[in-house]
């Protein structure tokens, strides 16, 4: 997190599944400490899901013998990067909607806590994916492990063989397996030469850094599987993802995320893109609704088979400083861009995503200020602070 000089405030590889690494000696304890209110948040929405279908814990790390066995009888869906910002939200949507032993979770290292089915996942070995889809029947891959904007800069041809080669793996079980398959793009495919405002779905896609180049190349694989292969493929360009429910993924929209966080713990934030820096975002509730009705409309709604844009607001540093300050009128906030200023500027400020509206009925619910007030009252609970000005 900006500002901060202790190791584990970094997002360590433990939260962030896509970058490898090891956590320094030095920030464990820390690290550990300020894992302790995160952990404490999971277990409780996990102890919610977990009453919804049997009132009974249970608690799964790799299913085998008859569970397995059991799961080959129905549909089964399969996540890959499932530890990340956005998979540990959608594997939890996930169950709660078809059931916790339909959703096989899976990732290169184990979570601190799990209410279903887990396998450990590294996406460049075809064989382990192959014996995974084979073993529980599965019938959709939603693949979200990749590396994301700013580390993929910083381990630029790591980020493309994990980004490529784990697609290519995905697509070919997809095919062997006639398995509905869920790719996630970004606004990362976009670059300088494309129009900032209201881009629209079909225009220039000269993407700058390696993680939009991996994201352009695989809409196009996946449209060409599609065409040659049949195989239902479905894709959106996620814009920059804030939620409560997890952090930051290593992303160049990630200060979206954290300035909240620091805002609620009663600190000052440094930002690492200028406050004037305007880029599309969504929230985690809309990012995940809207990602599961595309993947639930009819196959003849989805005309576009690369990947719809995605929108849900716009906005800068300084303006979600403000709605910010609503709430908590102390909080001050500092900028000193860094090198993903530059990446931001590189990306649309506003998206227009009317073929997904016409297509299959995607429509955002958060504007700025109710999605402000739903984050600063959760992570308010999960800190446990009070909040006067929310009411």
């Amino acid at each position: 997190m900006q500002g901060c000089r202790k190791p584990c405030r970094r997002f360590f590889p433990y939260l962030v599944p896509e970058f490898s690494g090891a956590v320094p000696k030095a920030g464990i304890a820390h690290y550990c400490q300020e894992l302790v209110s995160f952990t404490i948040l999971t277990k409780k929405l996990e102890k919610k899901r977990k009453d919804r279908f049997d009132g009974k814990e249970r608690s799964f790390e790799t299913a085998s013998g008859s569970t397995a066995n059991q799961m080959k009888t129905k549909n089964m869906i399969l996540i890959t990067g499932a530890n990340g910002q956005i998979g540990s939200v959608l594997t939890g949507a996930l169950r709660d909607r078809h059931g916790t032993d339909a959703v096989l979770a899976s990732d290169i290292r184990r979570p601190m806590t799990s209410d279903g089915p887990f396998e450990i996942l590294d996406v460049l070995y075809a064989s382990r994916l192959r014996e995974l889809v084979e073993k529980y029947g599965i019938t959709q891959i939603y693949h979200l492990a990749a590396i994301l904007s700013a580390k993929g800069e910083q381990h630029p041809q790591q980020a493309w063989d994990i980004n490529m080669r784990g697609l290519f793996n995905v697509l070919e079980m997809a095919r062997d397996f006639n398995l509905r398959l869920f790719f996630p793009s970004s606004i990362a495919v976009f670059g300088p030469t494309t129009p900032r405002l209201q881009t629209p779905q079909d225009t220039i896609t000269q993407p700058t850094t390696v993680y939009g180049i991996s994201k352009i190349a695989g809409e196009n694989w996946c449209q060409y599987y599609f065409l040659k292969y049949g195989v239902d493929v479905r894709s959106v360009r996620y814009p920059g993802i804030i939620g409560y429910q997890s952090l930051p993924g290593g992303g160049t929209t990630d200060y979206a995320v954290e300035i909240f966080h620091e805002a609620v713990k009663g600190n000052s934030y440094t930002c690492f893109l200028k406050e004037d820096a305007s880029l599309p975002m969504l929230y985690m509730d809309d990012a995940i609704r809207g990602t599961l009705e595309l993947m639930e409309a009819p196959a003849a709604r989805i005309r576009i088979r690369t990947s719809y844009n995605m929108a849900g607001l716009s906005f800068t540093p300084a303006e979600v400083t403000r709605a910010i300050q609503q709430y908590v009128p102390g909080f001050s906030v500092g900028y000193e861009p860094d090198f993903r200023q530059q990446i931001a500027e590189s990306w649309p400020s506003s998206i227009d995503d009317s073929a997904a509206r016409e297509d299959w009925g995607w429509k955002p619910e958060y504007d700025l200020d109710n999605m402000t007030r739903d984050m600063l009252s959760h992570l308010a609970d999960h800190y446990l602070v009070k909040l006067p000005e929310l009411g």
